[in-house]
């Protein structure tokens, strides 16, 4: 018989765990479909314009998962100090505000860079007009990042407080005002001009405030968060919890940037053995990336939950709040990872027809690479949300230096090794890719396994 009296806890932990990574997941796919709504309406202006802004996103997506990484930071930090009860409100509001400071010093160092973006991409051998046309896409779209960080700060403030709930309400909605924005600025409407490519970045730009402004209304306005006061008097100095936040967060940020940088790789790497089968990357990638919004949002839970135990001292705590976040990205990254094996036709189909001979050629390739991702999964859940129970103990700088092992080192070596040397081409490359996340997966989960020896926890807490 099931000893009841040991059962319940893992089975509060895993409702606690579900009820937070729901909402998060949900929230993930609708920032995910704004950016998909940006491609598909972009493309409706015409082929240059789509390719400018596929440039000039490139530009702003790199620097802004770099700001990402330093806001997420705050998650952990928030989420031990809920932990540790007392002072909690004074606590958080403390690491809230500098989340605030934080995030206009590194955006306004990223603007400073990104208003030269016509001019990096012309030394980079771009196109002038295209370089032009990117260039006054980004002048427009950056604008954005501000914005943006401090709506993922107050995600992360209702994901500890374990309300997420209000981050999916309000990103749903950023869905349809993004698309309405867009379409407006972008062929004219309302009398105002039709302003193109622009237009799109400005739609960004208003979008993000919407979502902003939103979240800032619903702190006022509810009763457990207008306690906090997180707004008021942001502008006074806390030297200590700024300098803090930047430790943890650099190492998050630079860890995010290699992860992204990997696949951004393997884009130009592909690109070199020409369309069909850069197409067919991009296919087998964005099924990839769908799937992968899951474990993500089961990750950003467990940072919360174990960042709870760790703050408050529990040993128990920390152990099954991981634990469990690691056995439901598992069972969900094997289900996928069978999909994908044996149903890559059918998903292939979806995103392209094999009615002209290209077009058979491209899902055939995809098909092929979807074998390889199939094989991914399972590693690429292990190490997105080992990676995000570390983070929960406030351990960040040894996963930056396994992700620059695994993703520059291994990752980006034996993908371009097996493509070019061996002649495995695109499979090469997503060899590569599978090797190096696997490395990194294995690095994280075996820190996780030695947490207690490598001294992650704090004194007096034993092994969970």
């Amino acid at each position: 018989m099931i000893d009841v009296t040991f059962a319940s806890p893992w089975r509060a932990e895993f409702r606690a765990t579900q009820r937070l990574a729901l909402p998060l997941i949900l929230t993930n796919l609708s920032l995910t479909l704004i950016g998909a709504t940006d491609v598909v309406m972009i493309g409706w202006l015409g082929t240059n314009e789509l390719a400018a802004a596929s440039l000039g996103s490139g530009l702003i997506m790199t620097a802004a998962i770099f700001c990402m990484g330093l806001i997420t930071a705050t998650a952990p930090m928030m989420a031990s100090e809920r932990g540790r009860q007392a002072h909690s409100v004074k606590d958080l509001r403390r690491t809230f505000r500098q989340g605030l400071w934080v995030s206009v010093a590194i955006s306004s160092l990223v603007w400073l860079v990104l208003w030269q973006t016509a001019p990096l991409l012309r030394m980079l051998g771009q196109d002038d007009d295209l370089a032009a046309l990117a260039g006054s896409y980004v002048r427009a779209c950056m604008w954005s990042i501000l914005p943006y960080l401090w709506v993922l700060l107050i995600r992360n403030f209702l994901s500890v407080l374990e309300r997420p709930g209000w981050s999916l309400v309000v990103g749903i909605a950023g869905v349809f005002v993004n698309a309405g924005c867009n379409y407006v600025l972008m062929f004219g409407g309302f009398g105002l001009p039709p302003l193109g490519l622009v237009g799109a970045g400005i739609g960004s730009v208003l979008a993000n405030l919407f979502m902003l402004l939103a979240m800032m209304a619903i702190l006022r306005m509810h009763r457990r968060f207008r306690r906090y006061s997180l707004f008021g008097r942001w502008w006074r100095s806390d030297w200590e919890r700024f300098r803090t936040l930047w430790k943890f967060g650099v190492s998050i940020g630079v860890a995010m940037a290699l992860e992204d940088a990997i696949f951004i790789v393997a884009v130009v790497m592909m690109g070199w053995f020409g369309p069909n089968a850069l197409a067919a990357h991009a296919i087998a990638l964005q099924i990839g990336t769908i799937a992968f919004m899951v474990p993500m949002g089961v990750a950003q839970a467990a940072t919360v939950r174990v960042g709870m135990g760790f703050g408050s001292r529990d040993p128990e705590l920390i152990g099954r709040a991981g634990w469990t976040a690691f056995c439901l990205t598992i069972a969900f990254m094997v289900c996928v990872a069978v999909l994908i094996a044996t149903q890559g036709d059918l998903l292939v189909s979806l995103f392209i027809s094999a009615e002209t001979q290209v077009d058979a050629e491209v899902a055939e390739l995809a098909v092929s690479f979807l074998a390889i991702a199939a094989l991914i999964q399972v590693v690429d859940g292990i190490q997105v949300v080992c990676t995000g129970m570390l983070r929960g103990l406030h351990d960040t700088r040894w996963p930056m230096i396994f992700a620059v092992t695994g993703y520059s080192v291994v990752g980006i070596g034996v993908g371009a090794w097996l493509a070019f040397a061996r002649g495995w081409q695109g499979l090469g490359i997503w060899v590569g890719l599978g090797t190096g996340i696997s490395v990194v997966a294995l690095l994280v989960l075996g820190r996780w396994l030695l947490r207690d020896r490598l001294g992650l926890l704090p004194d007096k807490l034993t092994n969970a």
